[in-house]
Protein backbone atom coordinates (compact mmCIF):
# COMPACT_ATOMS: atom_id res chain seq x y z
CA UNK A 1 0.00 0.00 0.00
CA UNK A 2 1.21 3.49 -0.84
CA UNK A 3 1.01 6.12 1.88
CA UNK A 4 -1.38 9.03 2.21
CA UNK A 5 0.83 12.09 2.54
CA UNK A 6 0.78 15.83 2.04
CA UNK A 7 -1.50 18.64 3.12
CA UNK A 8 -4.15 20.65 1.29
CA UNK A 9 -6.78 23.16 2.34
CA UNK A 10 -10.06 22.89 0.43
CA UNK A 11 -13.49 24.47 0.55
CA UNK A 12 -16.41 22.62 2.09
CA UNK A 13 -19.80 23.20 0.47
CA UNK A 14 -23.03 23.81 2.41
CA UNK A 15 -23.82 20.08 2.35
CA UNK A 16 -20.47 19.21 3.95
CA UNK A 17 -18.91 17.88 0.76
CA UNK A 18 -15.20 18.22 0.09
CA UNK A 19 -12.98 16.89 -2.69
CA UNK A 20 -10.33 14.36 -1.79
CA UNK A 21 -7.02 15.65 -3.21
CA UNK A 22 -6.02 13.83 -6.40
CA UNK A 23 -2.67 12.74 -4.96
CA UNK A 24 -4.55 11.07 -2.09
CA UNK A 25 -7.20 9.49 -4.33
CA UNK A 26 -4.39 7.71 -6.20
CA UNK A 27 -3.51 5.85 -3.00
CA UNK A 28 -6.98 4.38 -2.46
CA UNK A 29 -6.96 0.69 -3.34
CA UNK A 30 -9.73 -0.86 -5.45
CA UNK A 31 -10.63 -3.00 -2.41
CA UNK A 32 -11.87 0.14 -0.63
CA UNK A 33 -14.72 0.45 -3.17
CA UNK A 34 -14.37 4.26 -3.03
CA UNK A 35 -15.65 4.10 0.56
CA UNK A 36 -14.21 5.68 3.69
CA UNK A 37 -15.02 5.16 7.34
CA UNK A 38 -15.06 8.47 9.22
CA UNK A 39 -14.50 8.50 12.96
CA UNK A 40 -13.23 10.84 15.63
CA UNK A 41 -9.55 11.51 15.71
CA UNK A 42 -7.28 13.00 18.34
CA UNK A 43 -6.53 16.67 18.82
CA UNK A 44 -9.78 18.11 17.38
CA UNK A 45 -9.71 16.41 13.99
CA UNK A 46 -11.77 13.72 12.32
CA UNK A 47 -10.19 10.87 10.42
CA UNK A 48 -11.21 8.79 7.44
CA UNK A 49 -9.88 5.34 6.63
CA UNK A 50 -10.41 3.69 3.25
CA UNK A 51 -12.79 0.79 3.91
CA UNK A 52 -10.13 -1.90 3.39
CA UNK A 53 -7.76 -0.21 5.87
CA UNK A 54 -10.58 0.24 8.38
CA UNK A 55 -11.35 -3.48 8.17
CA UNK A 56 -7.78 -4.20 9.33
CA UNK A 57 -8.50 -2.14 12.45
CA UNK A 58 -11.79 -3.97 12.98
CA UNK A 59 -9.84 -7.22 13.13
CA UNK A 60 -7.71 -5.73 15.91
CA UNK A 61 -10.84 -4.52 17.69
CA UNK A 62 -12.13 -8.10 17.81
CA UNK A 63 -9.06 -9.14 19.80
CA UNK A 64 -9.53 -6.56 22.55
CA UNK A 65 -10.64 -7.79 25.95
CA UNK A 66 -14.30 -6.72 26.11
CA UNK A 67 -14.21 -6.89 29.93
CA UNK A 68 -11.44 -4.30 30.32
CA UNK A 69 -12.98 -0.88 31.06
CA UNK A 70 -10.47 1.07 28.94
CA UNK A 71 -11.03 -1.23 25.99
CA UNK A 72 -14.79 -0.89 26.37
CA UNK A 73 -14.54 2.90 26.50
CA UNK A 74 -12.23 2.98 23.47
CA UNK A 75 -14.51 0.73 21.42
CA UNK A 76 -17.63 2.67 22.37
CA UNK A 77 -16.04 5.96 21.39
CA UNK A 78 -14.41 4.86 18.15
CA UNK A 79 -17.44 2.88 16.98
CA UNK A 80 -20.13 5.35 18.01
CA UNK A 81 -18.40 7.95 15.83
CA UNK A 82 -17.80 5.59 12.88
CA UNK A 83 -19.74 6.12 9.68
CA UNK A 84 -19.22 4.84 6.12
CA UNK A 85 -19.15 7.47 3.36
CA UNK A 86 -18.64 6.86 -0.37
CA UNK A 87 -16.97 9.12 -2.90
CA UNK A 88 -19.44 10.74 -5.29
CA UNK A 89 -18.89 11.10 -9.06
CA UNK A 90 -16.88 14.31 -8.49
CA UNK A 91 -14.49 12.49 -6.07
CA UNK A 92 -15.99 14.26 -3.06
CA UNK A 93 -16.97 12.88 0.33
CA UNK A 94 -19.76 14.26 2.44
CA UNK A 95 -18.27 14.70 5.89
CA UNK A 96 -21.02 13.63 8.30
CA UNK A 97 -22.60 16.55 10.17
CA UNK A 98 -21.63 15.15 13.57
CA UNK A 99 -17.99 15.06 12.42
CA UNK A 100 -18.10 18.61 11.06
CA UNK A 101 -19.45 19.77 14.41
CA UNK A 102 -16.92 17.73 16.42
CA UNK A 103 -13.95 19.25 14.55
CA UNK A 104 -15.47 22.74 14.17
CA UNK A 105 -15.21 22.52 10.38
CA UNK A 106 -17.37 24.95 8.39
CA UNK A 107 -16.32 26.50 5.08
CA UNK A 108 -12.69 25.32 4.85
CA UNK A 109 -10.91 22.13 5.82
CA UNK A 110 -7.24 21.21 6.04
CA UNK A 111 -6.67 17.66 4.82
CA UNK A 112 -3.53 15.83 5.95
CA UNK A 113 -2.38 12.43 4.67
CA UNK A 114 -1.40 10.17 7.58
CA UNK A 115 -0.03 6.91 6.13
CA UNK A 116 -3.15 4.68 6.15
CA UNK A 117 -5.80 7.37 6.74
CA UNK A 118 -6.63 11.03 6.14
CA UNK A 119 -7.18 13.71 8.78
CA UNK A 120 -9.69 16.55 8.38
CA UNK A 121 -9.03 19.69 10.45
CA UNK A 122 -10.59 23.10 10.87
CA UNK A 123 -7.66 25.15 9.44
CA UNK A 124 -7.00 27.38 12.47
CA UNK A 125 -7.19 24.38 14.84
CA UNK A 126 -4.59 22.64 12.66
CA UNK A 127 -2.28 25.65 12.76
CA UNK A 128 -2.76 25.93 16.52
CA UNK A 129 -1.89 22.26 17.01
CA UNK A 130 1.42 22.62 15.19
CA UNK A 131 2.31 25.94 16.83
CA UNK A 132 1.69 24.60 20.36
CA UNK A 133 4.05 21.65 20.20
CA UNK A 134 6.59 21.72 23.04
CA UNK A 135 9.48 20.23 21.10
CA UNK A 136 10.95 21.07 17.72
CA UNK A 137 10.45 18.75 14.78
CA UNK A 138 14.16 17.90 14.90
CA UNK A 139 13.98 16.83 18.54
CA UNK A 140 10.88 14.73 17.97
CA UNK A 141 12.41 13.18 14.81
CA UNK A 142 15.48 12.14 16.76
CA UNK A 143 13.38 10.45 19.45
CA UNK A 144 10.87 8.81 17.13
CA UNK A 145 13.32 7.63 14.49
CA UNK A 146 16.20 6.95 16.92
CA UNK A 147 18.68 8.96 14.86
Amino acid sequence: MAFFKGQETYSVDDKGRVSIPAKMRKVISPEANDTFVFTRGSDSCVIAYPLDEWQKHEEKFKDLNKYDKKNIFFLRMILKWSEEVSLDKQSRVMIPKKHLKLAGISSKVTIIGMVDHIEFWEPSACEKYFSEQDESFEMVSEKVMNI
